[in-house]
C-alpha cells in the first residue's frame, strides 16, 4: 500500500469517524436538555400552584444560566404567563455563531402537574453549545491526520535517504574495492593489534595482581593501575619509584641475585628464555609491607638478549595468613585427636583398676567396724584403706584425663579452695621441698563463683603450682592471681577463648621456660623434661587439660626463654551462691530397715562387696551375675531396690537390662553403679526412671547414702 492510498484511507476512516461522533453527540445532547426542562417542571410546581413567583425567580434564573437557555417561560395552561426569565446578553462568539447557524435555537417544552392535574407548563429556548465540543473533536482528528501525514513524509524521506545511501554506498564500494584490497592485511593486523592491547589493558586494570616491566638498570618502564589498590601507590610515586625503593633491602637483594644467576645461566647456555620466581617484601606507600608472589621473566631483543624484565606480582599475605590459620588448626586438631585416644585408653584403665580396688577401698570399712579401737591390727588396716583411696585418686586422675570424671557440678569459689590449698599438707610439703621458691597471691574481691568439681579444680591449681616450682628449683617466684573477666571477642592462643563472662585464674613463674617444641605436647600424659613421680600420680598438666576441658573452660600457655611460663585458666561465671557444707552423717543415719536389694554385676567381687556392705547397713541383700538373670529374677520376684552395673560384657549391659526391668516392674526403683564417670547411656537409663549414679568403688557411706535417698525419693513419690 502507497502512501497515498494510506492518506486517502486516513482522512475516510476520521470523516466517517468525526460524523458518527456528531450525531450520537446531538441525540445525547438533545436528550439531556429534555430530562432537565422536565426536572425544572418537577421543581416548580409546589410554587406555581402557590402563585409563589418569587420563591421560583432565582431558581429559573439559576437554570437558564447554568442550562445556557435564551429564555425560560412558565405559563399556565390558560396560557398566561406565569413567570419568564431572559438572558440579558450573550457572548459576542456566541451571537456571530448564532447567526451562521451554527448554534441553534431548539424550542424545548415540559408540562408542570400538581397532583395528577397539568396546571401549565415551562417552555425553553435552549442555545446548544454542542459546536464547540464538535470544533475541539474535529481539531483532534485534523491533528491526528496531520501527525499520521508527517510521518508518513518523514517514513518517505528515510526511504529516499536509505536509497540514496545504499546507492552512495555500492559506488564507494566499486570505486574502493581495489583500494581495500592492498590495505586488507594492514587493517587485519590492526584490528588484532588493538583487540591485545584492549585485553592486555583490560587484564591489567582489572585483576589484582601488579603487572610490570623494568629495563635492566631495575627502573620501571610500567607498572599496571593494581598497584594503586594494593601498595597505595599514586601516579606522581610511581614516577620515580625503582626496584630498590619498592622492595626491603633483603628483598632487594634477593632480586639482585638471582637476575645475576639468570644471566650468567644465559651467558653460558645462550638461552635467556627462563622464568624467575620468589617470595618478596613489597614496600606500600604508607610505610608498612605487603609479602608478594613475583613471577618474571626477561624481555628478549630480535636476537633474542635480554633487553628489560617483565613479571607480576601477586598479594599472599592473606593465603600464607591463612595456611597458618589452617595450620594452627590442624595441629589444635591433632592434638584434640591424640588426648582424646589416650582418654579412652585411660577411661578403659580405670575402669578395671576400679574394679580391683574396689576390695581394698570397701573391705577396710567392714574390718574397722568389727575391730575394738584398741586394736593392734586397726593401724595396719586404717594405711591399706589410705592407700587404696589414694589409689581410687590415680583413678580419678585417669577420668578426668579420659574428659569423663567431672560429675559433681556445686557452686565454688576459686578463691577459697585457694585458701584451702594454702592450708592443705601438700602445700606445706612443697614450701618445705622448695624453701627458695617465693609464692604470692592476689586474689580479687568478691570473685564470682563457678559451677564444677573442688577435687578436681584443688588438684588442677596444685598440679599448677608444683609445675612452677619444679620449674624453678633453684629458686624464684610464682605468682598466682584470680578477677572476673569479660570478653566481648574471642582471644586466641593455646586455645580460643570465646566470647563470654568468666572467672580467670593465672598461674606464672619465673623459671627456664618451655620451648617451641615442648610447649604442644605438654598437656599429652607422662610427656616431661622432669623427674617422674615428684607431681603425686605422674599425669601433670594432662589432668590440668582434662579438669579445664570439663568444666567447659579455656587454657592458654605463654612462655618465653628465661622469662618463665603463664598459664591462664578461663571457667565461665555462675551467678549462684556457694551452699553450705552440710555435718558429717552418722553412720546409723544411713542404715535400712530389711528393705530388699538387688544387686546386678558381672563381677564376682563387686557382688560380694556390695552385698556385704548392704548387710552390714541393714538391707536384705540378693546378688545376679548378669541382666538376664536379672530379668529372670524379677519375674518371679519383687524387691525394693535394683543396685545396676551400667558395664556388662558380655551380655546385655546396664541400659537394655533397666529397660526390661521396667517393662516387667514399671515401678521398680533402681540406682546406677559404674566404674566409669557419668556416661549418656546412665543419663537414658535415668530419664527411663532409674535413680542416682553411684561411682565405684563402693564406700560404705556413698552406698549407703545413694540406697537411702533412692528408696526416700520413691517413698515420697506413692505418698
Amino acid at each position: 500500500m502507497t502512501h497515498k492510498s494510506i492518506s486517502i484511507m486516513t482522512a475516510i476512516l476520521l470523516s466517517v469517524a468525526f460524523c458518527v461522533f456528531v450525531m450520537v453527540y446531538e441525540r445525547f445532547a438533545v436528550d439531556r436538555a429534555h430530562e432537565r426542562i422536565e426536572t425544572h417542571a418537577r421543581i416548580i410546581e409546589d410554587a406555581m400552584w402557590n402563585y409563589n413567583r418569587q420563591g421560583i425567580h432565582e431558581y429559573l434564573r439559576l437554570a437558564a444560566f447554568s442550562d445556557r437557555y435564551e429564555s425560560l417561560t412558565v405559563v399556565h395552561r390558560n396560557g398566561e404567563v406565569f413567570h419568564e426569565i431572559y438572558q440579558a446578553s450573550l457572548p459576542s462568539i456566541d451571537q456571530m455563531l448564532i447567526a451562521a447557524h451554527l448554534i441553534p435555537r431548539v424550542q424545548l417544552q415540559a408540562t408542570v402537574s400538581h397532583r395528577g392535574e397539568t396546571i401549565g407548563y415551562v417552555k425553553a429556548v435552549w442555545l446548544p453549545r454542542t459546536i464547540y465540543t464538535h470544533a475541539n473533536v474535529f481539531l483532534a482528528l485534523v491533528s491526528i491526520f496531520i501527525i499520521i501525514q508527517l510521518q508518513l513524509r518523514l517514513l518517505r524521506s528515510k526511504t529516499k535517504l536509505e536509497e540514496r545511501v545504499m546507492e552512495r554506498t555500492a559506488e564507494l564500494v566499486a570505486s574502493n574495492l581495489e583500494l581495500k584490497r592492498e590495505i586488507d592485511e594492514r587493517i587485519r593486523a590492526e584490528k588484532a593489534l588493538r583487540t591485545s592491547e584492549m585485553k592486555y589493558r583490560f587484564l591489567s586494570e582489572s585483576i589484582n595482581d601488579v603487572i610490570w616491566s623494568m629495563d635492566m638498570a631495575m627502573h620501571y618502564t610500567y607498572i599496571s593501575p593494581a598497584a594503586t589498590r594494593v601498595h597505595g601507590w599514586d601516579d606522581t610515586y610511581l614516577g620515580t619509584l625503582t626496584a630498590n625503593k619498592a622492595l626491603t633491602p633483603s628483598s632487594f637483594r634477593e632480586v639482585r641475585d638471582l637476575i645475576g644467576k639468570h644471566l650468567a645461566r644465559g651467558d653460558r647456555t645462550g638461552d635467556y628464555r627462563t622464568t624467575m620466581t620468589a617470595e618478596l617484601e613489597v614496600i606500600n606507600k604508607d610505610g608498612s609491607t605487603t609479602l608478594c608472589e613475583v613471577t618474571a621473566s626477561f624481555i628478549l631483543d630480535e636476537n633474542d638478549k635480554p633487553t628489560g624484565i617483565l613479571g607480576v606480582s601477586r598479594d599472599i599475605t592473606e593465603r600464607r595468613k591463612a595456611e597458618a590459620e589452617k595450620a594452627e588448626l590442624q595441629k589444635k586438631l591433632e592434638r584434640s585427636k591424640k588426648m582424646e585416644s589416650l582418654g579412652l585408653l585411660a577411661g578403659g584403665v580405670a575402669h578395671d583398676l576400679n574394679n580391683v580396688l574396689s576390695g581394698i577401698v570397701s573391705y577396710p570399712d567392714l574390718l574397722l567396724m568389727d575391730l575394738p579401737e584398741d586394736s593392734p591390727m586397726r593401724a595396719p588396716i586404717e594405711t591399706i584403706k589410705t592407700s587404696g583411696q589414694k589409689a581410687a585418686t590415680i583413678v580419678q586422675d585417669l577420668l578426668t584425663l579420659a574428659r569423663r570424671g567431672v560429675s559433681a557440678n556445686e557452686v565454688l569459689n576459686i578463691n577459697d579452695l585457694i585458701r584451702e590449698l594454702q592450708r592443705s599438707a601438700e602445700y606445706v610439703e612443697l614450701l618445705a621441698l622448695y624453701p627458695d621458691v617465693s609464692i604470692s597471691f592476689d586474689l580479687a574481691d568478691d570473685l564470682p563463683n563457678i559451677k564444677g568439681s573442688a577435687v578436681h579444680l584443688n588438684k588442677t591449681f596444685m598440679n599448677l603450682i608444683v609445675n612452677a616450682a619444679e620449674a624453678q628449683a633453684g629458686g624464684g617466684e610464682i605468682y598466682v592471681a584470680t578477677k572476673s573477666l569479660y570478653l566481648d571477642r574471642p582471644i586466641k592462643g593455646y586455645n580460643t577463648v570465646e566470647a563470654g563472662e568468666y572467672v580467670h585464674l593465672q598461674v606464672k613463674d619465673s623459671g627456664g621456660g618451655i620451648s617451641e617444641t615442648d610447649i604442644n605436647h605438654i598437656f599429652e600424659p607422662f610427656y616431661t623434661k622432669k623427674k617422674m613421680g615428684r607431681s603425686g600420680t605422674g599425669l601433670g598438666l594432662a589432668v590440668v587439660w582434662g579438669t579445664v576441658q570439663d568444666h567447659k573452660g579455656y587454657i592458654d600457655v605463654h612462655s618465653q626463654s628465661d622469662k618463665g611460663t603463664t598459664f591462664d585458666l578461663y571457667f565461665p561465671l555462675s551467678r549462684e551462691a556457694v551452699k553450705e557444707k552440710t555435718a558429717s552423717l552418722n553412720l546409723e543415719d544411713i542404715k535400712g530397715n530389711g528393705e530388699r536389694v538387688l544387686v546386678v554385676d558381672d563381677l564376682e567381687s563387686q557382688r560380694a562387696i556390695a552385698t556385704h556392705l548392704l548387710q552390714r547397713l541393714n538391707y536384705s541383700a540378693f546378688a545376679v551375675d548378669s541382666g538376664e538373670a536379672a530379668v529372670e529374677y524379677l519375674q518371679n520376684n519383687t524387691v525394693d531396690l535394683v543396685v545396676l552395673d551400667m558395664i556388662m560384657d558380655p551380655g546385655m549391659d546396664g541400659l537394655e537390662t533397666w529397660r526390661q526391668i521396667v517393662s516387667i516392674h514399671p515401678g521398680q526403683r533402681a540406682i546406677i553403679a559404674s566404674g566409669y564417670a557419668e556416661t549418656e547411656k546412665v543419663k537414658t537409663a535415668q530419664r527411663l526412671g532409674a535413680g542416682q549414679y553411684l561411682r565405684k568403688p563402693y564406700m560404705i557411706e556413698n552406698l549407703g547414702k545413694t540406697v537411702k535417698k533412692a528408696l526416700a525419693a520413691s517413698d515420697e513419690k506413692e505418698n
